[in-house]
């Protein structure tokens, strides 16, 4: 199951002591299996909520591909991103090109910009895999409420680094 290997229970506890005071988050949401989407972007707000971020805004997109070009055009007026979608396998290699795509445009975004963004595009095998890390009532993981407690712990270590002068 992918949910092991979660962070250890001492980081689990800290990171319900971080706070996103003064932090802007967009999340930016692919339109494919909205149902799916939908569960995990409630669930990453009512998170960001909980921590207080200051601005949580929420960005559609047709499908997981077009997440990346969405977060480079918002990148500047943002602290940090959660990436939401779901790309199921099919029949052909169009799985493995769009989830490319995505990993890809994600990385360099966040390390060109130095912004956090968690990556929480579901990459699955079957639609059930998709419902057990959503978050919906009865599922094993939450990836929405997981991409919120990480862009806030990173953006919370990355101000912790800063040193005034």
């Amino acid at each position: 199951m992918s949910g092991e290997g979660t962070p250890a229970e001492e980081f689990s506890r800290t990171l319900n002591s971080h706070s996103a005071a003064g932090k802007k988050i967009a999340i930016v949401a692919a339109s494919w299996h909205a149902e799916i989407v939908e569960a995990m972007v409630e669930r990453a707000v009512s998170e960001l909520e909980r921590v207080g971020a200051s601005q949580i805004s929420i960005f559609r997109v047709p499908g997981s591909f077009e997440i990346p070009v969405m977060v480079a055009n918002l990148v500047e007026k943002f602290d940090g991103f959660i990436t939401l979608g779901l790309v199921l396998r099919g029949e052909t290699a169009h799985f493995e090109y769009v989830c490319s795509g995505v990993t890809q445009g994600i990385v360099e975004i966040s390390v060109s910009s130095k912004k956090p963004i968690a990556f929480g595009v579901l990459m699955c095998e079957t639609l059930d895999q998709a419902i057990n890390r959503s978050g919906v009532p009865g599922s094993a993981e939450n990836k929405g409420v997981e991409c919120a407690q990480a862009v806030i712990a990173t953006l919370n270590a990355i101000d912790s680094t800063k040193v005034d002068a």
